[in-house]
């Protein structure tokens, strides 16, 4: 045999063997039909966190008729490029006066039964829509931003209305938030605040944890994100608990026990920055609710109470 032919060959085999083998056909396939599959699922997740941002921010807008026999004015009051729908109960002379502002996507039909309770107790009340709520137009919601404005001018129009009397508040959630969110100090004699989140980025992961568990750490973030395009305001901008401090009024801070919205946790976080003076009640077994319908009893003692305290000399 040739040795230039054994040597050849000699050469060649370990070389051939060497070479990494081709990658079959198929794993090619799998793995672009994964990074397809996976863009697809991405871009999905990204639609339908948008559309969920749409429903969450539309304007609840309807019709508020006046109850039948609750005998107050229906109010139009000047706000910002907007005119804010309002029941103004004037018990005249020198009674106290408390502006009532409702939760999200509910309008001031739902603080009828708190009017009622303070009326009863020698107060005035207005009653307004926020603004993308009821009847006042808005073009979204904000969750306290915009809404902040309406507190404002409510506020001012009480000042004019009835220059010499003490004011006070209560908002519920979003209405808490709107006052928080305002210009600080808000010049009211007393506030309450029932059920209002510190803070926006916590507020969007509680509601989402209640719907789909763990998965709400990583898709809460797709919610706040769209908060500069759609509201051009960052999760930074709402924050309340950040204004608590120069509220410079007393303050009643009002959460459920159980409540899943806004946690026990995050209520106490607000109270413990707000100023004296502070109090805090805790309804025991209430989530996030109605506290004047879960306790009538508890409500009459602890809201009413603070507000005669501070709003009756």
């Amino acid at each position: 045999m040739d040795r230039s032919q054994l040597g050849g060959h000699a050469c060649s085999g370990p070389s051939e063997r060497s070479r990494a083998p081709p990658v079959p056909m198929t794993i090619r396939i799998l793995w672009i039909r994964s990074v397809i599959a996976l863009g697809v699922a991405a871009l999905i997740v990204a639609a339908c966190s948008w559309m969920l941002g749409s429903q969450l921010l539309a304007p609840a807008n309807h019709s508020v008729p006046l109850p039948v026999g609750f005998p107050a004015q229906v109010v139009s009051i000047p706000g910002n490029g907007h005119a804010i729908a309002g029941w103004w109960l004037d018990k005249g002379h020198d009674s106290p006066i408390v502006l009532l502002l409702p939760a999200i996507r509910a309008d001031r039909s739902s603080m009828v039964s708190r009017a009622q309770l303070l009326i009863g107790h020698g107060f005035s009340v207005l009653l307004i829509d926020l603004q993308g709520h009821g009847e006042t137009p808005g073009d979204a919601i904000t969750l306290g931003w915009r809404e902040s404005a309406d507190v404002e001018a409510a506020h001012d129009w009480l000042r004019r209305t009835a220059p010499s009397r003490r004011i006070g508040v209560v908002g519920c959630s979003l209405g808490g938030a709107a006052v928080l969110l305002g210009r600080q100090p808000a010049s009211f004699d007393a506030v309450v605040l029932e059920a209002v989140y510190p803070r926006v980025d916590r507020a969007v992961e509680n509601r989402i944890r209640m719907r789909l568990g763990p998965f709400a750490p990583l898709l809460a973030p797709l919610l706040i994100m769209q908060l500069q395009p759609r509201l051009h305001v960052s999760p930074h901008d709402l924050e309340p608990i950040r204004s608590i401090n120069r509220l410079g009024s007393p303050v009643l801070v009002v959460a459920g026990s159980r409540d899943e919205h806004t946690t026990l946790a995050e209520s106490e976080e607000l109270f413990h920055a707000a100023v004296q003076p502070k109090r805090l009640w805790v309804v025991d077994g209430a989530r996030h609710q109605d506290f004047l319908a879960f306790d009538p009893e508890g409500y009459r003692t602890e809201v009413v109470g603070f507000l005669l305290d501070h709003l009756k000399p």
